[in-house]
């Protein structure tokens, strides 16, 4: 399977990264590709932040190599307009047996894409990778956000810069597919971590073993608790 991306092209390109599955399988996407990656990490202050900030960085200690430039952390705190909200609190974490849209983090890429945008801008870098995929059901995943957000952008930036997302058309088996031979124990997906471990209960966590379910690829990421997933 071919993926390609939005342009064929060796210019820098920025990359948004969580830890997760999805973005650390399109970091490599892109290095495969021959695209120089500015790697950026947005910190809102969120519950799990620290937790999944630490757990990146050695995952690009270990993986990244030469290849890659120090990952660019950038703050943007929310506890003043998130407030009482799960993801400031702690509380009513959503768990495995809860939808994924109690998961809904209110402008979420109006906030990760922002300042990372601005960044690339100042430093002469023309494009900014999202790993959204064609099953994300937020709002501002959708493909009119990112075009629309994409034009106010280039009024503000630059008539050049561009949001490019090369998994908009595809489904976690199949980026799970693509990444099959990465260390994806190594990244971390969980809104409730545990002395720095993947929970194993909450909505993430239910998240992330289902995708190795799909993928046919053996998870073995080291979860505090062993709660039985059905997603």
């Amino acid at each position: 399977m071919k993926i390609m991306v939005a342009t064929e092209s060796t210019a820098p390109v920025g990359l948004l990264l969580s830890g997760g599955l999805d973005s650390a399988i399109l970091l490599h996407f892109l290095l495969r590709q021959g695209r120089p990656v500015q790697t950026f990490y947005i910190d809102c202050g969120l519950i799990w932040q620290p937790a999944e900030l630490r757990a990146l960085r050695r995952y690009l200690s270990e993986v990244g190599g030469s290849h890659l430039p120090p990952l660019v952390v950038l703050s943007f705190p929310l506890a003043d307009v998130y407030g009482s909200h799960w993801s400031i609190t702690g509380q009513t974490i959503p768990t495995a047996a809860t939808s994924d849209h109690a998961m809904f983090l209110p402008c979420r890429n109006v906030f990760l894409v922002i300042k990372a945008a601005l960044w690339c801008q100042l430093h002469g870098i023309q494009e900014l990778a999202l790993a959204t995929l064609s099953t994300n059901p937020f709002p501002d995943a959708s493909a009119r956000f990112f075009q629309q957000y994409q034009a106010a952008l280039q009024i503000a930036l630059s008539e050049d810069f561009r949001i490019v997302r090369p998994f908009e058309r595809y489904q976690k088996q199949q980026v799970m597919e693509i990444g099959r031979d990465l260390p994806l124990e190594r990244t971390f997906s969980c809104v409730a971590p545990v002395a720095g471990q993947h929970c194993g209960t909450c909505n993430k966590c239910a998240e992330r073993q289902a995708a190795f379910r799909l993928g046919g690829i053996d998870d073995l990421t080291v979860y505090a608790h062993h709660a039985t997933m059905t997603l």
